[in-house]
């Protein structure tokens, strides 16, 4: 098999009238499909997809992780969303890790049982359906599908295999071993290899038979808590018991006549909204407790403009966090005009790799994006939400606040650090460049990265973009990476877009003409395809 993932096709985007579905599975996708044109809705479709995604692409994402949730009501206009991220153990605090010996330049390895949070992904999923969902179908019917694909089986996708086998060596290069439910005979499956994972099955029938309670308080919950203390952890049940979902109201900024949307801290989404209001100070067709409300005030960014230099890499900028990439996302539009925009992880691969007994998925170590600064705002404390990388987004019209906002897509992309700088650019494609989405997500990306071993900031360019381009920006003083090709097109991250109507069309008047035609495209870095009806 051919390993230098050349994209040597081209992909049409999908149109559609009823019900659409963007995800980076293809089963996956069908699963959700299945789901609008039982009754349900966008809210149903999406957490079905989540847990047909948690079978097969689990070095992505799993109930053993956090989720987040935006949600478009198509009758009142209103948005909404959940924050489903859990929070470190009571116990897990900054004494308890230097009294191990650890230090902020030293601490705890990445896939240490120390870093794993609160699941807070299944409460997600049943919190999505209580609050947005149809109430046409039980949650038992919703992962159905996903039961389903767990108990007989399904082949291993082409990039998924890739990183699954991946994010097993890493594990083990760290000393560390996948449990093993999610290996076949000790190994990561190959691509077209029929994996089943008949614990996993039984997880999901719990959950859709019981809710929360089932993976909160009962054998689940037990063998959660036994398998982090016997490697060291310090989790409890009442950890587990204890956690709940966040209601949210999501942020949100104009350009150009559209509002993005983002979910609130402790997510990033904020840094999307940054970035929007920076950008607008630039003719973009000429060049290729937090302080929220003033994070996103125009006047602020206006500021950061300023100290852009079009003609030379800026000096002395402090560098974020360190973080895992590894997460789906992906996008559901309705009959009704209800839409849900879903991104669920387990942070670094397969997180921790610990498999609770009898349970079928990993842990995330979401923790291990915690730093350990005492003073520092993200510094490790006990019951508290880390600094998360993961974000969805809707956009709408700028419709003023007596007016019910029209929604134009659901779209987001995972990918660390590179979610909110992809979010913006696969925005800006279809708003200045007029790009359907499937071009959109096509696009050759950017991608501003922060080595902490060198202590440099790097741009890298994917394949596609000019050598030109990496010599300008060289000249003008930046480290270039470029072509970035292959598998190592993962750090551009995997997006999903659905839009209602071609508003991005620079030959169409949207205002005189809505269109209720359902464009979709899915990322050709993923497996995944969208599909519709």
């Amino acid at each position: 098999m051919q390993t230098d993932l050349a994209f040597s096709s081209r992909r049409s985007p999908v149109v559609c009238l009823h019900g659409c579905v963007a995800a980076s599975q293809p089963l996956a996708t069908g699963v959700g499909l299945d789901i609008l044109k039982r009754g349900g809705n966008a809210a149903d479709a999406a957490v079905a997809i989540a847990a047909a995604l948690a079978v097969t692409e689990p070095c992505s994402t799993g109930p053993g992780g956090d989720a987040f949730c935006l949600f478009y009501n198509g009758n009142t206009g209103e948005i909404g969303g959940i924050n489903g991220s859990g929070r470190s153990p009571r116990a897990h605090t900054l004494d308890l890790l230097e009294g191990r010996g650890y230090t902020s330049e030293a601490p705890p390895s990445p896939a240490d049982a120390l870093n794993v949070t609160v699941p807070g992904a299944p409460a997600c999923w049943c919190d999505t359906v209580q609050r947005f969902g149809s109430h046409k179908l039980s949650l038992q019917e919703v992962l159905g599908g996903a039961v389903e694909l767990a108990e007989f089986g399904f082949p291993v996708a082409e990039i998924t295999a890739h990183h699954w086998a991946k994010w097993v060596a890493a594990l083990r290069d760290d000393g560390k071993e996948l449990g093993g439910d999610l290996l076949i005979d000790g190994h990561a499956p190959k691509c077209g290899q029929v994996f089943r994972n008949q614990t996993m099955a039984q997880t999901l029938k719990e959950l859709g038979e019981c809710g929360k309670p089932a993976f909160y308080q009962g054998r689940v919950a037990r063998a959660i808590v036994e398998i982090i203390n016997q490697k060291g952890g310090v989790m409890t049940l009442d950890d587990l018991s204890s956690h709940d979902s966040e209601v949210i109201n999501p942020i949100s900024t104009e350009y150009k006549g559209v509002r993005l949307w983002e979910p609130p801290p402790n997510s990033q989404g904020f840094t999307a909204l940054l970035l929007l209001n920076i950008l607008e100070n630039f003719p973009l067709k000429d060049h290729v407790t937090i302080p929220l409300k003033s994070l996103v005030e125009k006047s602020y960014s206006h500021q950061r403009a300023q100290r852009i230099c079009m003609d030379r890499a800026m000096e002395g900028v402090e560098p974020g966090l360190s973080t895992g990439s590894d997460t789906v996302y992906f996008c559901v539009i309705d009959s009704q005009g209800n839409a849900c925009s879903f991104v669920n992880s387990t942070y670094m691969g397969f997180g921790s790799g610990l498999v609770p007994t009898g349970c079928g998925f990993s842990l995330q170590n979401r923790g291990a994006h915690f730093c350990l600064h005492r003073n520092h705002v993200n510094c490790v404390a006990g019951g508290k939400r880390p600094y998360h990388t993961i974000i969805a987004a809707l956009l709408t019209d700028s419709a003023t606040t007596s007016q019910k906002p029209r929604l134009l897509a659901a779209l987001g992309m995972m990918g660390a650090l590179m979610q909110p700088q992809g979010h913006v650019q696969v925005l800006l494609n279809m708003l200045e460049f007029g790009m359907n989405p499937q071009q959109a997500l096509d696009a050759p990306r950017v991608c501003v990265q922060y080595d902490h071993k060198t202590d440099q900031w790097s741009v890298h360019l994917e394949e596609g973009i000019g050598q030109e381009v990496a010599e300008e920006l060289r000249r003008r003083g930046h480290k270039v990476c470029w072509p970035i090709t292959g598998h190592m097109r993962s750090q551009f991250g995997r997006g999903q877009i659905i839009t209602v109507g071609d508003w991005w069309s620079p030959s169409v008047n949207q205002a005189d003409h809505p269109s209720r035609v359902l464009w979709a495209g899915s990322d050709p870095r993923a497996d995944g395809c969208a599909q519709g009806y």
